[in-house]
């Protein structure tokens, strides 16, 4: 699958980078979780604190819970999130890299899988106010629609930087996203539906999803390539796939299976 208008950069050897923040992002939530169950005091404190502060202000300020509830209701809406992620599984499936497609889907859906496992493990009330300016259901930990930004924007990045996205592009990207992941974690606590750790947990979550599901994929890429061309040759001197005109041509045995994009495990 090739672009003309993407320029391809130097393949990453080895999913280490990718391998390295899913462990710390999944040690991290992990923390995080059991100080939330446990309810330590100094973190509900703070959750406490960061929730009032906000909602004050969004009692004063009708107009910006206007702009607000838009804003994650319309824009930054979960399914907004994976709209977006279908979108890019359903233009790698029409140019070919199906295999590709399948694996960003599996991920999108694990993630929303793993929250609303999560959420209803945890069972954490959300704040409640005697004025809300909003209102949300189910569980509070992990927040869905963080944990949704952060999964959707990663795997659409990850994909950008698999098809070698220019300069210009990708710094247009990471801007995009790292407004929508933060704004996403904004707009929650400013409308007093989630406490700062549900906001952090989701995060934390979503980037353990994204980086598993890099390492992953790229695992499974070095695997397929380290396998021999002419695997399956029959012990009376049998033919390599793709007949005999395969095997004196390695590089048409090789175009009968999906070429995988370059740079899989960034």
């Amino acid at each position: 699958m090739y672009s003309p208008h993407i320029t391809r950069p130097a393949p990453s050897p080895r999913p280490t980078a990718a391998l390295a923040a899913g462990i710390a992002g999944t040690a991290l939530f992990v923390a995080l979780l059991a100080l939330v169950v446990a309810q330590w005091s100094p973190l509900m404190a703070l959750d406490r604190t960061v929730a009032d502060g906000l909602h004050r202000h969004a009692l004063a300020d009708p107009g910006l819970v206007r702009v607000n509830r838009v804003l994650t209701d319309w824009f930054w809406d979960p399914w907004t999130m994976r709209a977006l992620v279908a979108v890019a599984v359903v233009v790698l499936w029409w140019r070919g890299a199906r295999r590709l497609a399948l694996w960003v889907a599996a991920a999108s859906l694990l993630g929303s899988l793993l929250q609303q496992g999560v959420k209803a493990a945890v069972d954490r009330d959300r704040p409640r106010w005697p004025e809300p300016v909003d209102t949300a259901h189910f569980a509070a930990f992990p927040s869905g629609h963080a944990m949704t930004a952060v999964v959707s924007c990663g795997l659409l990045l990850w994909l950008l930087r698999l098809y070698g996205a220019g300069p210009a592009l990708w710094a247009g990207a990471v801007g995009v996203a790292a407004v929508s992941v933060a704004g996403v974690a904004v707009t929650r606590l400013y409308l007093g539906v989630h406490w700062l750790t549900d906001v952090v947990g989701g995060a934390l979550l979503g980037v353990a999803v994204v980086a598993f599901a890099v390492a992953g994929y790229a695992w499974s890429v070095s695997r397929r390539e380290a396998e021999p061309v002419t695997r399956g040759a029959s012990v009376g001197g049998g033919r390599a796939r793709g007949g005999p005109r395969a095997a004196r041509n390695p590089s048409r045995a090789r175009s009968v299976t999906e070429i995988p994009p370059r740079n899989p495990g960034v």
